[in-house]
């Protein structure tokens, strides 16, 4: 069965709709239905031509502090080339439609639906949309940890459907994950993957750890446990978690359950509040 990748359109509800929607935000998590990403509630960005985006998550106090997440909505001939203008910002791309030219280190690279790009610091990278068709793609961003000793990891431009799924143990193939970056590379401080669920796994206890989240359902639907709520999300909803909000799911069907995944990882936790030394 070939992947398929959501992604909002935008528009705007009849006035004969009824308010009734599955968005909430709590002190631990956020849902963010598909049903939310309209045209009235779109940004813009410096140096980005004929784009407009999303913003589904920001660095909030108090809650998830990390990372922020973008769906960029770029039309034919638009993108920029000054993308990223926050020199400490690592990113991550992931195009759910359309095709992207991307070009950094003097190489020019086309993603299509489930490509994948890494850009490091600094990478002076350009983004265009050279089709006829729209280009709708996540951007993940974060302010990257430097560690003394460790080098700046490098570019990395990958498709998941060129990727073996890493299939989580006891299981029976249910519950996998598809990898961009080996783990165990401690230059990574973050990391995006996608999870994929077949209909009626489940993850069976509820994980509570330091790592904070944004999961974006790129297929399927799931019953899914956010501290003490069970909500149901569908694909093109998502889900924002702060630091140790307790999750869990039962995937539904009649196909997989599938959804991008950010965490943070392989840092010191800081022992300081932000900015003091």
């Amino acid at each position: 069965m070939s992947a398929s990748y959501f992604a909002p359109k935008g528009g705007h509800p009849g006035q004969d709709q009824l308010l009734t929607d599955r968005a909430v935000f709590t002190d631990a998590y956020a849902v963010i239905p598909k049903g939310t990403m309209r045209d009235i509630v779109t940004s813009f960005l410096p140096f980005w031509d004929k784009t407009r985006l999303w913003v589904i998550a920001r660095p909030l106090s108090g809650f998830a502090e990390t990372f922020s997440q973008y769906i960029m909505e770029v039309g034919p001939g638009g993108g920029s080339d000054r993308a990223e203008t926050d020199p400490e910002a690592e990113g991550v791309l992931f195009v759910v439609e359309g095709i992207a030219t991307l070009t950094v280190d003097g190489k020019s690279h086309t993603l299509t639906p489930g490509g994948y790009a890494f850009l490091p610091p600094q990478s002076g990278w350009t983004l265009r949309n050279n089709s006829d068709e729209m280009l709708r793609f996540h951007w993940i961003r974060k302010a990257y940890e430097a560690v003394e000793g460790l080098d700046h990891p490098e570019v990395i431009i990958a498709n998941e459907q060129d990727i073996a799924p890493t299939i989580m143990p006891d299981t029976d193939g249910k519950w996998a994950t598809t990898r961009f970056v080996d783990p165990s590379d401690m230059r990574h401080d973050m990391h995006v993957t996608v999870v994929t669920f077949e209909p009626g796994a489940v993850i069976p206890f509820l994980e509570t750890h330091v790592m904070e989240h944004g999961l974006y359902v790129l297929e399927g639907k799931a019953a899914y446990r956010l501290n003490t709520d069970w909500v149901e999300v569908e694909a093109g909803d998502y889900m924002w978690l702060r630091a140790f909000c307790p999750q869990a799911c039962y995937a539904g069907g009649p196909g997989p359950f599938r959804y991008l995944l950010y965490k943070d990882v392989n840092r010191q936790m800081p022992l300081r509040p932000m900015g003091k030394l």
